[in-house]
């Protein structure tokens, strides 16, 4: 198939088609937001350097519109120009506005508010979402439709949606053909294209025209079936006369390498290119385990750090694409197939090897060892050669050619097999690259005898191997260089990036130890508070990102329950403060005691960027804040009395009554239902704890049905509901714990709140004050929260900082740089990166960063012990 496009982009079987050049195209991610815009162009240049030819970007919806209705595209939001800079670095672009984009970004760059809206659904065709994502296309479209390839610009597609797989959407079609239709009205004519996060194509396009299906995968590096469920999908496409467009998968050389040889024709490795969170744009979520924070620190483990600093798949990059480059359109219209019986080896291999049948002769077959050692494997005999024993470096892929017609290269003869990588062929002769041994075979076209393999010793850095290959009258100039000595796209020559040992050993002999600080005498909040019936959500208040703080009277309250409050809360009873929570909207009891005063503040870590029904604030479009507060007027245990119905599982009727859990059967694995009713009485809300749910149960309140979690073992029971409550689950034995308690609520009122939204920090942290000096470790009492100054050396640096119970947020150039939690029990998961690290970029550096110091209650008291400054290597 080919799209009516501009004559300069096309789509056909061999991919994204530019300037009628067909080619594999390599793409890194690359954001523009997760950057200073001083090191933009910086970091594009480095891109190219790698051999890579595209990069992918999102377009944050929440990080242009800052508040409803307020837009911002200057600055480091100047989303053009980083297009601009990536077309005159050569680059081409493939733009994600979303809406949703995932990135781990708060909210998956869902604005916080949308959800206030009474009755708007989020990533549904539902009136008020659909005219929501208009306004935001309508701002961020026409930057990318002015800049489309073919037009004086980069942009060679653009993806709608994100993984739509994923989510509960009910009419897939209509949303995505809306999506479809507003891109089309701003005049984009590049492909449009969804993404599929796990292999469903139908459930991330809607099945609608003109929206290409493209697939992320994420394998363990080590499986052994990556082959067979990639041939398969680049099957199905072709069969549609469409390519397979992998836009998302590892960062690791030898999983593209295996992706390459199984059919894909744009390998976008996620993430290649790192960056960092600055503000409060982290998000939270599940990443496999419920409940995390995504650390300021976005990085995982691509070929470059997120300040820049190369790594050695910076090596591997520059390899892979050399071998695109060389193979060119032979690659791009190769055929895969599988390649069963082409070779043996005794190391961990695929299940069922890959190999592509290049288009104009000779095939790319791809030897994988996926064990941490090298080992040996046996090439079948072919093409007149006998066996051939080659060596695999450990985690890798060899790519083995075989029969390859050199007449395209200026060259005469065929080159019949090479187990080094081909990455570059003209008349002066053939390239190869290896980090190893090697075996090489060529053939001339006329007079030619038998063809003999040449073994090629290893290179070492900076010596390449060199020789001259004869068969009759043809010569053929052969050189063998070390990865590392693979030039760029350009010709250069880059020295070998440090290894992860290096590079760490460095990073500590550079650390400065700094133990002088300025103790500011400034305040931590205005104190200005406005009444509200109810605790408001953050987001209600105008704390799209921030913090928020509650106070209230609890005089005469025995015990609150607290449900969906997030993400960190700080709780202070009658000024003796509890230890932070941080429990993703699950339902808490917080005991009193005779406790007259509650006082809360509330941090926003960051909005979910997925959505998980496990945990309330999980919940895409889950609001933050304190959430509902309930004074406990009355428990009952209701642990007994419940009926059981289950089929087959007694003998006869009535059926039996037993306590929850309590049933008896060899019919393990079998539907069961605990039923009863309980003893509510129209007037007041209720909580219905369960205890010991054995991972998750449907519960059933008067018809409707529920989910109930071992992360949150909760029914909430609005006013007159829970006359007919049934709980079914698979019957296990044991299961449930030993109580069932029914509590009655009364709402806790009257409370007074403040709001401290980003900017309202920001103005803080940027604010004049006078100082005393001090030198650490400082010691604080828990509870307290104090501004610092530190002074640190000029240029980039990397900022950490040693300390116990303490929350550390620091700012510098008008930004929020990142947020660390040292030491802390209550700390959550973190994952994404480093949690440890504050990036200070050397455009941004004054001299001086601002530190907002929280102390937490836990087994040691708290301190800020020292701050440890590293240079980054921008």
């Amino acid at each position: 198939m080919t799209t009516d496009l501009d004559a300069r982009l096309g789509l056909t079987t061999s991919g994204l088609v530019l300037d009628g050049e067909e080619r594999v195209l390599l793409c890194a991610s690359l954001f523009y937001f997760r950057l200073p815009r001083e090191t933009w162009a910086a970091r594009l240049a480095q891109v190219r350097a790698s051999g890579y030819t595209v990069v992918d970007v999102y377009l944050p919806w929440n990080f242009h519109e800052l508040a409803p209705g307020e837009w911002d595209f200057t600055g480091r939001r100047d989303v053009g120009e980083f297009l601009d800079l990536a077309h005159d670095a050569g680059l081409a672009v493939i733009a994600r506005p979303g809406p949703y984009i995932c990135s781990e970004w708060d909210g998956g760059a869902l604005p916080a508010w949308l959800t206030l809206t009474p009755g708007l659904r989020l990533r549904q065709a539902e009136p008020q979402y659909l005219a929501a994502v208009r306004t935001w296309f309508d701002r961020a479209l026409p930057i990318l439709a002015a800049r489309q390839h073919g037009r004086g610009g980069s942009v060679v597609a653009v993806q709608l949606e994100n993984e739509l797989d994923f989510f509960d959407t009910a009419d897939r079609h209509a949303y995505v053909g809306a999506l479809r239709d507003l891109a089309l009205e701003h005049g984009l004519t590049v492909p449009l294209i969804a993404c599929a996060g796990q292999g469903d194509a139908a459930g991330a396009t809607g099945d609608v025209d003109g929206v290409v299906p493209a697939f992320n995968f994420y394998p363990s590096d080590s499986s052994t079936a990556v082959e067979p469920e990639v041939r398969r999908y680049a099957d199905l496409l072709a069969e549609r006369g469409l390519p397979l467009l992998v836009t998302e998968t590892n960062r690791a050389h030898v999983t593209l390498r295996r992706l390459l040889v199984s059919g894909a024709r744009v390998l976008a490795p996620y993430l290649q290119a790192s960056g960092y969170d600055f503000g409060f744009t982290p998000s939270t979520g599940n990443w496999g385990v419920p409940g995390g924070f995504m650390t300021h620190d976005y990085d995982f483990g691509g070929y470059l750090s997120p300040v820049g600093e190369p790594r050695p798949e910076m090596v591997e990059a520059r390899v892979l694409a050399a071998v695109t480059r060389t193979l060119g359109a032979r690659l791009a219209r190769a055929v895969p197939v599988a390649a069963s019986g082409a070779y043996s080896t005794a190391a961990p291999t695929s299940a069922s090897p890959s190999a592509l049948l290049l288009d104009g002769g000779g095939s790319l077959l791809g030897v994988t060892n996926l064990g941490d050692d090298a080992a040996l494997a046996v090439l079948a005999a072919a093409g007149g050669l006998p066996d051939a024993t080659v060596t695999l470096p450990p985690r890798s892929c060899t790519l083995v050619l075989r029969d390859l017609p050199l007449d395209g290269y200026g060259l005469d003869g065929t080159l019949v097999l090479a187990t080094a990588d081909l990455v570059g062929a003209g008349p002066d002769g053939l390239e190869l690259a290896a980090h190893g041994p090697s075996v090489l075979a060529l053939r001339a076209s006329v007079g030619g005898g038998d063809v003999v393999p040449v073994a090629l010793d290893a290179p070492q850095p900076g010596v390449p191997v060199r020789t001259t290959v004869h068969d009759g009258a043809t010569t053929w100039h052969v050189v063998v260089r070390h990865p590392q000595d693979v030039p760029g796209p350009d010709g250069t020559r880059y020295p070998a990036p440090a290894a992860p040992a290096v590079r760490g050993a460095l990073a500590a002999a550079e650390a400065t130890r700094v133990a002088a600080a300025r103790l500011l005498d400034l305040p931590t909040r205005t104190g200005v508070t406005t009444t509200y019936d109810l605790p408001p959500a953050s987001e209600e208040v105008g704390v799209h990102r921030g913090r928020t703080h509650y106070s209230v009277d609890v005089t005469g309250v025995t015990e609150l329950l607290v449900t969906g409050a997030a993400d960190i809360v700080d709780l202070v009873l009658d000024g003796r403060p509890l230890p932070t929570r941080a429990a993703f909207g699950a339902t808490e009891v917080v005991p009193l005691h005779g406790v007259t005063r509650l006082d809360a503040t509330v941090e926003t870590w960051g909005h979910p960027n997925f959505d998980d029904v496990r945990l309330p604030a999980m919940r895409m479009g889950s609001l933050r804040g304190l959430g509902r507060v309930w004074s406990v007027v009355g428990r009952e245990d209701v642990h007994a009395l419940w009926t059981v119905e289950g089929d087959d599982q007694w003998a006869g009727d009535p059926a039996p009554l037993r306590t929850l859990g309590g049933w008896s059967s060899t019919r393990v694995g079998r539907p069961i239902t605990y039923r009863r009713s309980l003893d509510v009485d129209g007037t007041h809300a209720y909580a219905l704890h369960v205890d010991g749910v054995p991972g998750s149960v449907q519960v059933t309140v008067d018809g409707t049905e529920r989910l109930v979690t071992a992360l949150d073992p909760w029914v909430h029971l609005a006013p007159g509901e829970g006359r007919d409550v049934a709980v079914t689950l698979p019957h296990t034995p044991g299961a449930f714990g030993p109580t069932t308690t029914l509590l009655r609520l009364v709402p806790v009122r009257g409370w007074q709140v403040e709001g401290q939204s980003d900017r309202d920090l920001l103005a803080l942290a940027a604010a004049p004050a006078t100082s005393t000096d001090v030198t650490l470790p400082l010691a604080l009492a828990p509870g307290d929260e104090r501004w610092l100054d530190v002074d640190v050396p000029p240029g980039g640096c990397s900022v950490r900082f040693e300390g116990t119970h303490v929350r550390v947020a620091a700012y510098a150039h008008g930004e929020l740089l990142g947020r660390v939690w040292l030491d802390d029990d209550a700390r959550p998961r973190f994952t994404g990166g480093d949690p440890g690290r504050i990036w200070l970029p050397a455009s941004w550096n004054g001299g001086t960063i601002r530190l907002a110091v929280r102390a937490t209650v836990g087994r040691t008291e708290p301190a800020l012990v020292a701050v440890l400054v590293t240079p980054s290597k921008e």
